[in-house]
């Protein structure tokens, strides 16, 4: 199951959204496309049925959807401020970057 870590603070509306990750002190900021797909992706158990809801929602193609909500679930991935049910979120000691 995909979700943010504990050490992110989500703020997400249909207009668009940010995250805050605590331990860099950074806003990322999301496109309104991009945070429905951080909000389906949140609400799904899967990556395939938070595209399939976000094809609904947008009334595109289940490829182009499936390869919206992956970039978005990447990029985040990249930036350190995801994980999984089956990974535990990485801490880190004051003043040392793991």
């Amino acid at each position: 199951m995909w979700q943010l870590h504990e050490s992110t603070h989500p703020v997400l509306t249909d207009e668009g959204g940010a995250i805050l990750d605590e331990h860099t002190g950074r806003w990322i900021y999301l496109t309104p496309t991009a945070s429905a797909a951080v909000m389906l992706l949140l609400a799904s158990t899967t990556q395939a049925e938070a595209a399939d809801r976000f094809a609904e929602r947008y009334g595109i193609l289940g490829e182009q959807a499936a390869a919206d909500v992956r970039a978005v679930a990447q990029a985040l991935t990249a930036q350190g401020l995801t994980g999984t049910d089956d990974a535990p979120a990485r801490r880190r000691r004051w003043g040392r970057r793991s």
